[in-house]
């Protein structure tokens, strides 16, 4: 199976609900937490799913998703026998991710249920992973916005610790949003080359069973931002903004986290060597 994706105008396909609002629970208790600052400036943090682990997961307030890799997940239970991705449009543009539901994940005392989360083996995190593994053990996941965004969070850099009070906020699935107004999309059966958000001007395509990292550049249209800074035809894009674009998800997320006019950084491997460009996107129509 290959995916193509017009990277254009991703702003148009992320999720359009407005997030409900909670007022703070003034007399929550403030839960403190320690963790780990490895020397790349990733916080590593105790995680335990359902009551298992802990497990060492990166923190990262930047992350739409929290990922767990499938040795994990299945410590957890939280992987049925003979269980793959989601079906349908959502599969087929993730690679067959399985998307779960965690009923208790727990940083320290921290607790969120019913936490949505995909359980994949990520390059980049499995690089970290093998970083970092004979100084103070593997790397088993993300912690993302569905479990922080829950919470009002302080960072303490000189004592190493976060401080959690919940805030009483409850977030939407991301990647299920996401790939709802994709679906969307895809019943017009219109390509667009524009839209109200941002104009890129390229297409990416990876084949299902290519596991490395980036995704390749398959189309870049002319006179489009892109093509002004550069971007070729065989590129195989590794960050987009420092996101990861190891995959068609996460390169949608990437791409539509950029404003119209934001210069946006792009590292890409080329003919074996990285290089760095930087796009502009134009707004879109």
């Amino acid at each position: 199976m290959r995916y193509l994706l017009l990277a254009l105008s991703f702003a148009s396909l992320a999720p359009a609900q407005e997030p409900k609002k909670v007022p703070p629970l003034e007399e929550a208790k403030a839960i403190v937490v320690p963790f780990e600052l490895l020397s790349s400036g990733h916080f590593v943090v105790k995680v335990k799913l359902n009551g298992e682990g802990p497990f060492r997961m990166v923190f990262d307030t930047g992350a739409p998703l929290t990922l767990i890799d499938t040795k994990t997940a299945k410590a957890a239970g939280l992987t049925k026998k003979g269980g793959g991705g989601n079906g349908g449009l959502l599969g087929m543009f993730t690679g067959g991710l399985n998307q779960v539901e965690v009923p208790k994940l727990q940083v320290g005392d921290a607790l969120a249920e019913k936490t949505p989360a995909v359980v994949m083996d990520h390059p980049t995190v499995k690089a970290i992973s093998d970083a970092y593994e004979e100084e103070s053990g593997p790397i088993n996941g993300i912690v993302g916005f569905p479990f922080f965004a829950r919470f009002a969070t302080t960072i303490d850099y000189q004592k190493k610790q976060m401080t959690f009070k919940p805030n009483g906020y409850k977030p939407g699935d991301y990647l299920q949003d996401m790939m709802n107004s994709m679906m969307r999309a895809e019943e017009r059966n219109k390509p667009r080359i524009v839209s109200p958000g941002t104009v890129w001007g390229f297409t990416v395509e990876k084949e299902s069973k290519d596991e490395a990292t980036g995704i390749d550049v398959k189309q870049v249209f002319e006179d489009s931002p892109a093509a002004k800074a550069g971007l070729k035809l065989g590129d195989r894009i590794l960050t987009i903004d420092g996101r990861w674009t190891d995959t068609l998800a996460d390169t949608i997320i990437a791409v539509s986290r950029a404003k119209p006019g934001q210069t946006v950084p792009v590292t890409l491997k080329r003919d074996g060597k990285e290089v760095k460009i930087k796009i502009t996107p134009q707004a879109g129509y």
